[in-house]
């Protein structure tokens, strides 16, 4: 299931949106807003997929929102100016959709997505003991026991694990959404193994002698600890 929100300051791009959601079974809304401050509240409590964003909002624009986004979600971009459109890739956005568009441009955006997901959950199939991080153009094959921790670093992920670190162009919720329960996400920035995790200090986790902050919003794993 892919879970989205719109962020727009017009109501009928809502309505548009959510009517042509409710055809593709695997959209769930998770919520609605109508500027960049109520989406950085909402991204703050909840798992988001992907952005359906407008860009010439009031008083922050939509890209001036992302650039706050440590570790952003997919982006679908819903705009009447295509102006902006060099700019979209430059966020590395994952469609553009000027509007007014149709259904069949809007599932075509949401199918980048899909795929997207569906080629990053081959990649972590945990019916295995192993997952396949790919950097740059070669892969590797970790085993899931020997991951200590992932951090989002912008675009990226770092996976740290016994022996080296893999950078890889890939985003913290999707390693969320597709690694087993024995992976906790403790931060926004932050997934651990909780098999190794060796001292609990406060809202400090240990791992050896590295440092995972706990979010505010994600105390009530340390119970889970």
């Amino acid at each position: 299931m892919i879970r989205y929100a719109i962020i727009d300051d017009e109501p009928i791009a809502h309505s548009i949106i959510e009517e042509f959601a409710k055809e593709v079974s695997s959209l769930q809304k998770a919520g609605n807003c109508y500027d960049a401050f109520q989406a950085i509240e909402l991204l703050q409590k909840q798992q988001i997929d992907v952005l359906f964003l407008d860009i010439n909002m009031p008083k922050i624009t939509g890209f001036d929102m992302l650039k706050t986004l440590k570790n952003p979600p997919k982006v679908i971009v819903t705009t009447a100016y295509k102006e902006f459109a060099l700019e979209g890739y430059e966020f590395q956005v994952s469609d553009y959709l000027l509007k007014p568009f149709t259904f069949s441009r809007f599932l075509k955006a949401v199918n980048t997505v899909l795929d997207f997901k569906a080629s990053n959950s081959a990649e972590c199939d945990t019916s295995q003991d192993f997952i396949i991080i790919k950097v740059d153009k070669k892969k590797h094959r970790v085993k899931l026991s020997e991951i200590q921790f992932i951090e989002a670093q912008g675009n990226y992920c770092k996976v740290a694990t016994q022996t080296n670190t893999l950078l890889t162009l890939r985003s913290i919720s999707d390693f969320q959404s597709a690694l087993p329960d024995q992976f906790l996400r403790v931060h926004n920035s932050f997934i651990l193994n909780k098999d190794m995790v060796t001292a609990i200090e406060g809202n400090r986790i240990f791992i050896n002698e590295q440092t995972i902050p706990v979010g505010r919003t994600y105390k009530q794993v340390l119970d889970r600890l």
